[in-house]
């Protein structure tokens, strides 16, 4: 596992693509669940009692950098191959967009926007935030797994 991981990370073009896609996920997660705050300045605040879902956001935000990147290495070796391109390119934009749920100030234009149905969505996930950032981890986790083993049949890479 460790030799697959130095295989995609000794190119520093992937290196690079994980750090963007991390700091653009981890931005605006917490942009969006107001740990940012962009307005009257730059500040950031983690209130009490919402740690768990500030290490979510953290987690979420790195493996999906982890395997986004691996699975563009994937596609880029594997484009003249014969084999399927599995569900973990499926699973890594399931997972990732699972985690993005809290509602924060965009639930107010949700709410306003389709009335009774919205507000019972923005409800639902901002009760059941953590729930599915949890799921959301656990997507990306079985689909880091699957890459792994898929990069090893695949790319012929040692053990």
């Amino acid at each position: 596992m460790i030799e697959i991981l130095k295989v995609i990370f000794s190119n520093l073009k992937f290196i690079v693509i994980s750090v963007i896609i991390f700091l653009i996920m981890m931005f605006s997660l917490l942009l969006i669940s107001e740990f940012i705050f962009l307005e009257p300045y730059f500040v950031t605040h983690i209130p009490s009692g919402s740690e768990l879902g500030f290490i979510l956001i953290t987690a979420l935000s790195g493996l999906s950098a982890l395997v986004i990147s691996m699975n563009l290495f994937r596609i880029i070796n594997l484009k003249n191959s014969k084999h399927k391109m599995s569900g973990s390119i499926f699973g890594t934009f399931i997972g990732s967009a699972a985690g993005a749920c809290s509602c924060g100030p965009i639930g107010f234009a949700v709410i306003s926007t389709f009335g009774t149905v919205g507000a019972t969505t923005t409800a639902f996930l901002t009760n059941y935030e953590i729930p599915i950032r949890i799921v959301a981890i656990v997507i990306l986790i079985i689909t880091y797994f699957t890459t792994i083993k898929s990069l090893k049949t695949e790319c012929d890479i040692p053990n």
